[in-house]
């Protein structure tokens, strides 16, 4: 890269920073400091929450050049009906229930060995392994470096701000995050277009699998994706935004503006990826598509601009659920083995932040693939806290405080068995040819089948409220 583009990036980061710690501020409360005292407006909501659920950039990348518009479909439209399914079942009931956390929910309903058992859960999948990694992997796409170095400089990076200034910190870097991830896609669009053409150039130079809605994928496959995206109605990440809100009806719009949001950035970034098979065919990893590309066809300046783009975008999300992590740690785990008060909650938290890193580079090295990150916690941690939590906030039965530890134990343990079994198995396949997901999925149905049952007295009244 040219001297200028370098400097571009070193600009960013630098603002990056000066944002971050510009939001430090005296924490008064727990609530202050996860949810910087429940005061987002519907914009601040939908930025913060836009940036931080689009950290797998590179994915895209990679399934857009190999699948091409199969990337919508299997990337893009699961996610809008999870996300949308949470607005409509859980958004507003959460804000409106004054929540904090997911275990807090947990601990509300069931009880504190169930809120025990999800807090774990949820301080697993908030772990940012996967997006340190992709910094790690456009470290050395952008300036030649190993792998591990820039796997280590970007978890030390997000570290600084956010124990500076905690939540208050994520939502006011995520609002610089969101502004470039759009700008730099919308430069990139242009610059293709004005140099290639459009829909002709990409007929005449893609093969026609990549304009099926499959992409040569089998329909099971793409089905899969559906399932694995119900992730989104456990994800932290959503609960936090939602509690944070100033309202239940800010929380439910800002979910609506959100998946628009997400739709108009789908076609940019597939689009993107259309013209990378186009232009450059024989790529040998089309996690590369996008960096290749960029420094195929954007002149100096333009390119430490797009650069920086891909770096937005991985770290807007690295740092939200930095912090997610954190608090879970600092404040559901800790605090459910022993008694904390608000200002122990507050130093445990930023000691979270630092296990949360250490993890994250542990599992970026050990993995050293983001989609195998995903596959992994995904498959496990989705089982496990889907019924139980979704059931909490909707119809009129419920499991007792039992059969939900039973749940979250039982059908986390039945996924992590199927996934060991592919490495266990002599053809390398899972048990029955079946994915993780659908094991532990099953073994939570039944326990919910045969344990739940009606509400009724208070429990009745505040979940028809």
């Amino acid at each position: 890269m040219h001297a200028i583009d370098c400097v571009i990036i070193a600009l960013y980061l630098a603002v990056l920073l000066w944002l971050g710690l510009r939001g430090r501020h005296q924490v008064g409360s727990v609530t202050d400091l996860i949810l910087d005292g429940r005061r987002l407006t519907l914009p601040a909501l939908a930025m913060s929450l836009v940036s931080t659920w689009y950290g797998g950039i590179l994915g895209v990348g990679e399934y857009s050049y190999n699948y091409g518009i199969s990337n919508w479909l299997v990337l893009g439209v699961p996610y809008y009906v999870a996300a949308l399914l949470f607005a409509w079942l859980v958004s507003k009931k959460a804000r409106e229930l004054q929540l904090v956390t997911i275990p807090g929910r947990l601990a509300q309903v069931y009880d504190n060995k169930t809120a025990l058992a999800g807090a774990v859960i949820v301080f697993i999948i908030s772990v940012p392994a996967a997006y340190i990694l992709m910094l790690g992997v456009l470290g050395t796409q952008l300036f030649g470096w190993p792998v591990w170095v820039g796997i280590i400089l970007g978890a030390a990076f997000s570290l600084i701000y956010v124990s500076f200034g905690a939540f208050r910190a994520v939502v006011i870097t995520d609002r610089l995050q969101f502004a470039v991830m759009f700008a730099g896609f919308i430069v990139m669009f242009v610059n293709l277009v004005s140099q290639f053409g459009g829909w002709e150039f990409l007929k005449a130079n893609l093969p026609a699998s990549q304009f099926t809605w499959h992409g040569g994928n089998s329909g099971w496959y793409i089905i899969s994706w559906y399932f694995i995206a119900l992730q989104t109605l456990i994800d932290p990440a959503f609960h936090q935004r939602c509690y944070a809100a100033k309202s239940g009806g800010v929380a439910f719009q800002g979910i609506l503006v959100s998946v628009l949001c997400w739709l108009i950035f789908d076609f940019l970034t597939t689009t993107c990826g259309l013209y990378a098979r186009a232009i450059l065919p024989e790529l040998s990893n089309g996690a590369e598509s996008y960096p290749a590309l960029a420094q195929k066809i954007l002149p100096t300046g333009i390119l430490g601009l797009f650069s920086v783009t891909m770096l937005s975008i991985i770290m807007g999300t690295v740092d939200s659920y930095s912090f997610l992590a954190a608090s879970t740690f600092g404040h559901d785990i800790i605090p459910r083995l022993r008694k904390a008060t608000d200002s122990q909650i507050v130093k445990l938290t930023q000691l979270g932040l630092f296990i949360s890193a250490l993890l994250s580079i542990v599992g970026a090295l050990f993995f050293r693939s983001a989609v195998d990150i995903w596959y992994a916690f995904g498959s496990i941690a989705t089982p496990a806290l889907l019924i139980p939590l979704v059931s909490s906030f909707v119809g009129h039965q419920r499991l007792s405080s039992k059969y939900a530890f039973t749940s979250i134990l039982a059908s986390g343990l039945a996924s992590l068995a199927w996934y060991i079994s592919k490495f266990l198995s002599a053809n390398g396949e899972f048990w029955l040819g079946l994915q993780p997901i659908f094991p532990g999925l099953l073994v939570s149905l039944l326990i919910y089948v045969f344990g739940a049952r009606p509400m009724a007295g208070a429990d009745l009244q505040q979940s028809r409220a």
